[in-house]
């Protein structure tokens, strides 16, 4: 059973697990996306290639919980457009937590099944395989069907009767148990009772009414940790801190403040970014460390790649392409090139680039985040993101870090 979830109190997909259905054309992927989510997701047809573009959706998956069902292209689409397809398909393997590979029962694995499941373990992605259609076998044949002997586990399916579906999602269900977000993003580095100061300023940028997803998810973190959770601007900070019997715990941040905020914070005083708390949350925390130190290696005319997980509209002083560029370029005293990328775009080729400053990533899931960091590393192209780049910038990143390695 699935349903769908609510734009209010839902998890955000960021945090849900990313099922891929993939498969050749005709095999019945939207037929069995819709046999497991119960609803009309894909569009189903006898023509071949129905699915044009991957179809995203965040629901409820019993017994799974919050997911992402992301419906594919056919793998052996063809002309120039089905290859686009194609690629866009293979692209959606970034953001994959777990596969399913459906295969058309009568035809058996193609090559590019077998491609794609060998992409699957290069790449560590939990996945199934299904024969579907098996409800074909007494129309088809007359006579008893031996049992396929394939070099791969399977379960045999029928998206039209229901058969092999609940045993789909039970597999699932069982994948997913180890894949279950279980990091926080900072209650393990707290005590109960320990008081946490939370620095928001609200600028042109931030959500009117509302305050960005990092925030909101830190808050809920805290209190999860049954610490207490204080929130403030830069102005109050200063009289926050004096109202307090005895020193925070811990000061958060919003990176654009840090140099305001770290004259304000006693030395003694733990202090950390939003930003920072995602490159950890997300695993990308090390490699930004030392991504942000090879700022000191740039030379003129480098061409630095700034990339944001989500898409907003600009503003005129828009952290990614207006801050940045100036905060790097005064520290580096270089005359720099940058490039700027948003949403879902993400350069295949990283090799022109001297060094990729990304977002927090709090819109991303995390094996997107560490395919878009591991293709950096293997391009040689140094990863930072925001929050430790701009706490190096500031001369603070040691500081920045005390909180993770005590």
């Amino acid at each position: 059973m699935a349903r769908e979830t609510s734009d209010f109190n839902q998890t955000p997909s960021a945090n849900r697990l990313h099922i891929s259905f993939f498969g050749r054309r005709n095999a019945g992927k939207s037929s069995v996306v819709n046999a497991v989510t119960g609803q009309s997701l894909s569009i189903v047809s006898e023509v071949k290639g129905t699915t044009t573009d991957p179809v995203q959706k965040a629901m409820e998956l019993l017994p799974l919980g919050p997911v992402v069902i992301i419906d594919t292209p056919g793998i052996d689409d063809e002309g120039q457009v089905g290859k686009l397809r194609v690629e866009k398909t293979y692209d959606i393997l970034a953001k994959t937590d777990m596969a399913v590979l459906v295969i058309d029962n009568f035809i058996g694995p193609s090559k590019e099944d077998m491609e794609l499941m060998n992409l699957f373990r290069e790449r560590r992605i939990p996945f199934i395989v299904v024969l579907n259609k098996v409800d074909l076998d007494m129309e088809a044949l007359n006579e008893n069907r031996p049992e396929p002997d394939y070099s791969f586990p399977y379960i045999r399916i029928s998206a039209l009767t229901g058969q092999g579906i609940t045993e789909l999602k039970e597999r699932l269900a069982e994948i997913a148990k180890p894949l279950e977000q279980t990091k926080q993003l900072i209650s393990d580095k707290l005590n109960e009772g320990n008081q946490v100061i939370l620095v928001t300023p609200i600028d042109a940028s931030a959500p009117k009414g509302r305050m960005i997803l990092p925030q909101v998810q830190t808050i809920r973190d805290i209190l999860d940790s049954h610490a207490v959770c204080m929130v403030t601007q830069v102005p109050q900070l200063a009289g926050c801190l004096s109202s307090l019997r005895q020193p925070p715990a811990l000061v958060i941040t919003d990176s654009q403040a840090f140099h305001q905020v770290k004259e304000i914070v006693p030395e003694n005083v733990k202090l950390t970014s939003f930003s920072i708390l995602m490159a950890r949350f997300k695993g990308i925390l090390d490699t930004a460390v030392h991504g942000a130190h090879s700022l000191s290696s740039l030379s003129d005319g480098d061409l630095i790649l700034i990339s944001e997980g989500c898409t907003h509209h600009r503003q005129c002083e828009d952290i990614g392409t207006v801050k940045l560029p100036s905060w790097i370029e005064n520290y580096t005293g270089k005359k720099l090139q940058f490039d700027f990328t948003s949403g879902g775009e993400f350069p295949k080729d990283l090799s022109p680039y001297s060094l990729i400053v990304h977002c927090g990533g709090c819109m991303l899931g995390e094996r997107e985040m560490q395919s878009r960091m591991e293709r950096a590393g293997q391009a040689d192209v140094p990863f930072t993101n925001y929050g430790t780049l701009i706490a190096h910038i500031n001369g603070i990143l040691d500081r920045s870090l005390e909180i993770f390695y005590e």
